[in-house]
Order: C-alpha cells, then structure tokens, then sequence
C-alpha cells in the first residue's frame, strides 16, 4: 500500500456497516457478519447498543429534575471529574460530559435506591461508554443494561461470584486453587476489580473495547468468569514460582495481570476462553442464574452456599443427558459412594461403585479400589463406553449423614489435584425423584432404562463383597465382614467415651459440630461419682425422647440443623492447647477430630469441666494453640449418638428439652 494511502473497508466490514443504516438488525445478523473478527471503530457503538438491547429505548432521564442532590454527590462529582481528566477531551466540551457523566450515575443511585460508593468500581464501567461519544440518553441505557445483565450481584468482599470462581478454579487448575488456597489468596483479594469493572480497571482502553466487542457480542454473562480463568491460568508458572513473596506482593502481581494484555493478545484470550467454557459442565451457570439480572425470582438462598461447597455440584438432569450426546461436550464417569447394600439394591446403571465407608474401615482396600477406578474410568473413555467421561462426578444417597464420608472421599481426590472433580446434587435421592418427573411416557422409558440392581452380584469396585443382599441381611460375608474388621473393636472404645462423657451429664441437659474420636482413647480414671436413678437433682423427662443412644441415627433425626454457620476464625479466641488442658476444673480431656458436614476433618480437643463441654480446634499454622470452636452448658445436652455402623463417630446434639418434645438448636461431630 502506498504511503498516506487510506485502507478500504473490507466486504464484510460494509455488510456490517449496510445492515446496521438498515435497522432492524439483531445481534445474531451482526454476529454473522463480524465472526470474531476486530470491530471498525466507527461501528462499535451501534454495534454494543444491539448487543445490549437498548436500541430505540426512551430518556429515562427525561421526566427527572435532574437534582444533583445526593448525601455522597461530591464524591460522585469528584470521581467524575478524575475520569474526565483521563480522556482526551476538548476542553470546551468537558463541562457538558462532566454533566452527563455525574446525572447518570446520580440518576441510577436514585432510580435503584443505591448508595454511591467509589470503591464500586461504576466510574471504570462508563469510562469505555464515554469514549463512545453517545447522547446521554444512550450513556444511560446502555450502562444500565450492563450493571443489569453483566455485574452480578453481591460483587464485593466475600461474595457469592467469588466464591463461585474459586469452584470453577478448583474444577479446572486444582493445584493452582489449592496453592492459592494455602497462601489465603481467595479470588475476591485479586479479581474484586476484574468482574466488577470487566477488565477496564486495569487494562488500557483500546484492550478494554477489544474485551468487550466480543464479550457483549457473546451475549453469556458468565463468560466473563471464563476469561477470568486464562488470565489466572497464564499466570500460573509465575505465580507456583513466586512461593518466596509475601502474600501481598502475590496479589499486586495477580490483580495488576490484566494490565499485560495487549492488542493481539485478545483472539487467543477468548479461543482459550470458549475452549475451558465448553469443558465446563452446564450446571454452572443453571446452578448459579441468579447471580445476574433484575428478577428476584429464584434468591431464596438457592440452597447451597457456596463458600461452603467442596466442588461444583452438578444436576441429575444433566449427568443423564450428558452421557446420550455424541460427539465433543462434558461427559461424566459417575462414581457412586453409598454402602453396597444401597447400591445393590438401585443405582444409575452406568454408575462405577466406589464405598466410600473403606476409606476409614480399610485403607489400603480403599487406594486400590482407587486405582481400579482410575483404570476403569481410562478404559472406557478408550472404548467410548456410554458410561465414559473425564469428568469424574460423585453421587451420594442425598441426604447429609449418610454421605459425610463421601464427601471425605470427595476431598481426597480434590487434595490430589485431580481436575474435573464433581459432585450430584441431591444424590440418588434427586435422581429417583428426576426418573419419577419425567417417567411421562410408560416404564420403557423411566426407570428400567436408567436404573440397574446388581443383588447378589460382586461389586464393580470390591472383589470381596459378594454375596450381599439388598437389605444387608447378609450373614457376615461380603461388605459386613470388611466393616466388623474395624468396628468390633472401635464399638467398645468409643461407648467406653460416651460412657465417661455421658456419667458426667447425665441429669443435665446441649449447638452440635461433629467430633470423630482418635483412636486409643486416652487413659483417665473413671468419673468420682455416677448419677443414679434414686437422685433428685432436676426433674426427670418423663415421656421424652432418650438422651443416649447407640443406633442408626435415623429416629429422632429429623430435626437435626446445620452448625456451619460458626463464626469466622478471626473472630474466635485463640487460646494456649497445653494450658487448657491442664486447668485445674477440666475433668476430662478427649483428642478427637471435628468432622464437617463437607468431610473435612480437624485436629482437636473436647474438654469436660463441671459445667461445660469445650471443643478447641488446633491451628495448622501456630503450633500448640487452638480456636476455642464451641463452648457448651452441659444442661443444654439432650441428645448424644452413634451409629452401630461407625460408632467412632459420635454426635452431641444441643438444644432445649421439655415434655413436648426437644428443640434441636446446634449439632457437633
């Protein structure tokens, strides 16, 4: 091309151009025509007005009487001014923008009764709007639809979008999640600016609407999580090298990252992008709908809280739908960790068995139905079984108890980096109710299609459990003669702790963390005196439910809630282990360990005083001391449990008791 030459618009470039004067064009037409290629400068703007359908959307601003009268309108009109500073404006024309800029974020807090704050990142998200040169009427709609559709809610510290981008980060670079994990770099100390001002914050303003010409053109909010994703995973070399630098010093490099993009690093960002997008299973973004837009509808809490989740859940629905498509997408290896019996007697017949119980009652049994799980997944993946799949997703019975040690099995393959890491939500429970919704059409296609009985057949996992009935009837063959391997002798030392625990509260009546007991139980001389039937300290539960009880757990349960709602670490007293222990009004004293309803376990101490029941947790990373985790009136004790199954795993249930019944306020394990 000679010197000073202009460069023609290319076909496509005026096909867009024709079909945007046309009107009426929809963002699918301008897809079409632009196929991820740059967009001409000139044609952004009408471009992201379809993009964002605001096009012949009215003046919100019209009927307002344009009062710039907010409590925090001179840090809203300081803030404007500092991003008029920014661009190259003439300057007889930055008084009007000052204008249009301050109105419309004035008007927005008003309309949507937000208070203004500068640390809401809303100055950075009008900065590439302004350099649109558009009417204020445009600046407004055009920002609204993308606070709207494109910020999801609660992006600040601690919130649910966050947390939720540590899940995808955990499914997809588990080594990576976990370093950052260990270092407490959660996602909201370096991508807060990120997803709350989508990349503009830091990135240059060229590279900002090069982000954003095919981000809205994707039309998928949840894309920007992906996007998120590459950026972090290009930094990983960096970042498992840099294990010398202090905390703070990793997360200035992690935040400013963005800032390195350039011009032509876009097309591979957003290839890798759709790449790790279409290795995602859909369930993240139905799961999680109701982190964008306006509606309210489906804000009950969505059940799961996801700072609390051990890994991406994943519906019934879509593991049965996954495993029919042909061709590329997510297919799961679906791994089922009830007991035998539950498994013999129904299970997705696609389903691998792995009994998650081994993992406690036998180890080594346990790693090599591991192993056998691995290559069984290899093999079918090879021979494109239907039940092949790299995304391992692990089904439990559904309800909570029951697959605690599923979730224990959860955590071990997720502690060994192992990606595609998942779990069905609701367990074999949802699936039966999934069958029973859409059963529609006769039995030929619910149940008998889907669902498999293997009674009385060997294990797909465990060669030494033949023999097992559905019922567990069996007469101490199969699974039941692994489980007596371990409980014979674990029966007599944990009743031998409920025992002591139980002398010493017996007449009294207690919030309920979960405690599994180390194994010898300490040697302590038994308690000084036993309350008998004959005393007279409080009046008995005539007609209540017992206290004590060795059993399945099953009775009485119903009305068992959640503890996990601890207060945070931070806000615990931290206390001297050594000290604790030896307080001259401490009786007893227990190692034991705390066991979550996700599985994880941790090291600690109970301690019984005349009055009290404490639970220390011991600190990883400050030996010899320890969160006092729970501290409980004895009085308030009406119910203690184990299971003949597990009877290590002891359960205090703390709440108040009375002739009409017990009201269950806290559980521990």
């Amino acid at each position: 091309m000679a010197e000073g030459e202009e460069a023609l618009p290319s076909s496509w470039e005026k096909d867009l151009e024709e079909a945007l004067e046309e009107g009426g064009c929809d963002l699918e037409t301008v897809r079409n025509i632009i196929q991820g290629r740059p967009l001409p400068a000139d044609l952004r703007a009408k471009v992201w007005k379809i993009a964002l359908n605001v096009v012949g959307k009215g003046d919100s601003l019209a009927s307002w009487d344009g009062c710039l009268d907010l409590p925090e309108q001179s840090i809203i009109h300081k803030d404007c001014q500092e991003l008029i500073e920014q661009l190259s404006v003439p300057e007889e024309e930055k008084s009007v923008l000052l204008l249009d800029i301050e109105s419309v974020t004035t008007f927005y807090c008003k309309s949507r009764n937000v208070k203004y704050s500068s640390c809401l990142g809303w100055i950075h998200l009008l900065k590439p709007l302004v350099h649109l040169r558009i009417p204020r009427s445009d600046l407004y709609n055009c920002f609204y639809a993308i606070m709207n559709k494109y910020i999801p809610r609660d992006c600040f510290q601690k919130g649910r979008p966050f947390h939720l981008f540590r899940l995808l980060l955990q499914y997809h670079e588990p080594e990576l999640c976990s370093f950052l994990d260990t270092k407490k770099m959660t996602p909201d100390s370096y991508a807060l600016n990120w997803l709350g001002s989508l990349f503009s914050y830091y990135c240059s303003a060229e590279v900002t609407q090069a982000i954003w010409d095919g981000y809205l053109q994707q039309a998928d909010p949840f894309f920007i999580y992906f996007l998120m994703l590459i950026i972090l995973v290009n930094a990983k070399d960096v970042i498992l090298t840099q294990e010398s630098d202090s905390r703070e010093e990793m997360i200035r490099f992690l935040e400013t990252s963005p800032a390195s993009l350039d011009i032509e690093d876009i097309e591979d960002l957003f290839s890798l992008a759709q790449y790790y997008s279409s290795k995602t299973p859909a369930s993240f973004r139905k799961n999680n709908h109701s982190l964008f837009g306006s509606s309210l509808l489906g804000l009950k809490d969505d059940d799961t809280d996801l700072s609390q989740a051990l890994c991406l859940a994943i519906s019934v629905s879509e593991i049965l739908q996954a495993n029919q498509q042909q061709g590329e997408g997510v297919r799961f290896f679906v791994v089922d960790c009830r007991p035998a019996e539950q498994y013999n007697a129904g299970h997705l017949s696609t389903a691998f068995h792995l009994d998650s119980d081994l993992m406690l009652q036998n180890p080594s049994e346990f790693a090599q139905s591991v192993k056998s799980l691995l290559e069984a997944q290899k093999q079918s993946i090879e021979s494109g079984s239907i039940a092949s799949g790299e995304h391992l997703c692990f089904m439990g019975s559904g309800r909570e108890e029951e697959d605690m040690y599923m979730n224990m099995v959860l955590a071990h393959f997720l502690q060994k980096n192992k990606e595609y890491v998942s779990i069905a939500k609701g367990g074999f429970m949802a699936l039966q109710q999934h069958l029973a919704d859409i059963n529609v059409e006769g039995p030929e296609n619910g149940y008998g299609h889907w669902i498999a009985s293997t009674s009385g057949s060997r294990s797909s996992i465990n060669s030494s459990v033949d023999g097992d009935s559905p019922n567990g009837s069996s007469d101490g063959k199969g699974v039941k003669s692994l489980v007596n391997k371990m409980t014979v002798a674990l029966k007599t030392k944990s009743v031998n702790v409920k025992e002591k625990v139980i002398s010493f509260i017996e007449n009294t009546s207690t919030p309920v963390d979960r405690m599994s007991f180390n194994l010898p139980w300490p040697d302590r001389a038994s308690m000084e005196r036993h309350v008998s039937s004959s005393d007279r300290l409080g009046k008995p539960y005539r007609g209540v439910k017992p206290v004590f009880s060795i059993g399945d757990e099953e009775e009485y349960d119903t009305d068992e809630i959640d503890s996990s709602s601890m207060s945070d670490d931070d806000r615990k007293e931290v206390v001297n282990i050594h000290t604790w222990i030896n307080k001259p009004d401490v009786k007893h004293h227990f190692p034991c360990n705390e066991v979550k309803e996700n599985g994880h376990m941790f090291r600690s101490h109970l301690l019984v005083t005349a009055t009290h029941m404490y639970c220390l947790r011991e600190i990883p990373s400050r030996r010899g001391l320890a969160y006092i985790q729970s501290r409980q009136a004895l009085n308030s004790v009406v119910k203690i449990t184990s299971k003949k199954k597990h009877p290590e795993l002891i359960t205090f249930k703390y709440g108040n008791s009375s002739t009409s019944g017990i009201e269950i306020l806290a559980v521990e394990r």
